[in-house]
């Protein structure tokens, strides 16, 4: 599957927690700025055509509903990016959000807790 540019995941988001919603929905969840109807109606026939959405059809209209869990989708692309940017090493992410203070000792701690319950 191909990643999705900023906007199509914004629109993922909406669509993970409305579970189904027309366009007309997502639009009215999109927060700052708004894309046109048919702008926003591109991205989502996207997103089915990546495979990420499919869609019921209601005469005209469609419901698009996701065909990807977010934690798929998360698992995925957090993987991709693991190898792409750290080389493969969790231990280089892990020093990253250290380096970056974007992570605490007690948090630390509580990871090595959770990999030392799972041996």
């Amino acid at each position: 599957m191909q990643k999705l540019t900023n906007k199509e995941e914004e629109i993922m988001k909406i669509l993970w927690k409305l579970e189904k919603a027309f366009v007309k929905e997502i639009l009215e969840k999109i927060t700052g700025d708004r894309p046109h109807y048919n702008t926003l109606s591109t991205i989502v026939r996207n997103l089915q055509e990546k495979g990420y959405v499919d869609h019921e059809a209601f005469g005209n209209t469609h419901r698009y509903f996701p065909t990807i869990s977010k934690e798929d989708y998360r698992k995925r692309f957090i993987n991709t990016s693991i190898v792409d940017y750290y080389d493969n090493s969790y231990k280089s992410l892990v020093s990253h959000f250290a380096k970056e203070e974007k992570i605490s000792v007690e948090e630390l701690k509580e990871i090595i807790q959770l990999i030392e319950k799972r041996k």
